[in-house]
């Protein structure tokens, strides 16, 4: 009589799965960021591993990208008004659900420079992915507030 035999497994390539990179949110403008008519649809990405920095960055191949942070980070005391006939727009039952953005400038690539707008900023309902730049009618709003944290 023979004597069993047995065949060990054969290894093959070690494979793993990367982790699913998190889901990229569209945000739909309900109107156009003033200046850049064609632009609808944009993405927000982080620009920081901290969540103090994003780039508003158009879907569309060549579109525009604004620098922007979240306006509770480094004006706490901002409330900007977001009128009934927004949020009703962009799905909000109160303003307090709203994210709000404030577009950045960086004159000659000075970070230290940098200013945001808090005459106009962005709103964004999380629950509906819809967003709008608001322009505020107090003019003593800053165009240009220096970014400091």
């Amino acid at each position: 009589m023979s004597a069993p035999t047995t065949t060990a497994p054969v290894a093959g390539p070690a494979t793993t799965t990367a982790p699913a990179p998190p889901p990229v949110q569209v945000l739909s403008f309900a109107e156009p960021v003033p200046g850049f008519p064609g632009h609808r649809d944009y993405v927000l990405v982080p620009g920081d591993t901290a969540g103090l920095l994003f780039w508003l960055q158009s879907v569309a191949p060549d579109g525009p990208r604004f620098l922007a942070v979240p306006a509770r980070e480094f004006f706490p005391d901002y409330r900007p008004v977001v009128p009934a006939a927004v949020r009703a727009e962009l799905g909000l039952d109160d303003a307090s659900q709203a994210q709000i953005l404030c577009l950045v400038s960086v004159p000659g690539g000075d970070a230290a420079e940098a200013t945001a707008n808090l005459r106009a900023p962005v709103v964004v309902a999380p629950s509906t992915h819809r967003a709008r730049q608001v322009v505020q009618t107090d003019s003593s709003l800053p165009l240009r507030r220096r970014l400091r944290r």
